[in-house]
């Protein structure tokens, strides 16, 4: 059965949104090594259109640096399902929209052979959590207190907590530390 895995890049004070994210290439290689080892990215709308057709068009252009090139040829290149009740179709070659129900599509997904599965967004990574199918964690912490933005379970409360092992972590020149956690 095919992991899933939750990668986010976050504030020290929880904060997920894009704007107050320190530019790192080393964010951007690491990214990039996790990406490698998926086969498949799940989405919600609004995370969706923050990456699609940005990232496309970076890989298709090659305008960028070469870490941050690599980057975007891997997102590119990998599957994507984006489920939303807002959109009627998707732009990219490699998406498909599903609309159906997000705990059984992703069940039925996951028992698919193939590379892990990740979670690219906060709305299906809380959904997911809550019903105890994201396996790893990854926690890209910046070193910026933003004091605003989205946060992981705003929308969704758990029902009840769980406790995570730790696996390890790396720190980055820019001081962002990535931390690395499994679901007991």
């Amino acid at each position: 059965m095919r992991k899933i895995i939750f990668a986010i890049n976050m504030t020290t004070d929880g904060y997920c949104g894009h704007e107050d994210m320190i530019p790192s290439e080393e964010v951007h290689k690491y990214f990039t090594n996790l990406l490698q080892s998926a086969g498949l990215i799940i989405y919600g709308r609004i995370t969706y259109q923050l990456m699609v057709p940005y990232w496309p068009e970076i890989a298709k252009n090659q305008s960028e640096t070469e870490i941050t090139n690599e980057f975007a040829r891997v997102f590119d290149s990998l599957d994507k399902v984006l489920f939303s009740n807002t959109f009627n179709q998707v732009l990219d070659q490699n998406t498909k929209l599903l609309q159906g129900n997000l705990l059984d599509e992703v069940i039925a997904l996951k028992e698919k052979p193939g590379k892990d599965i990740f979670a690219g967004s906060l709305s299906i990574a809380s959904q997911l959590s809550k019903h105890g199918l994201i396996d790893e964690y990854r926690f890209v912490i910046h070193p910026v207190v933003a004091g605003k933005g989205p946060k992981l379970f705003d929308a969704i409360q758990l029902t009840e907590s769980y406790r995570l092992e730790f696996l390890g972590s790396e720190t980055f020149s820019s001081g962002i530390i990535a931390l690395h956690y499994k679901k007991i």
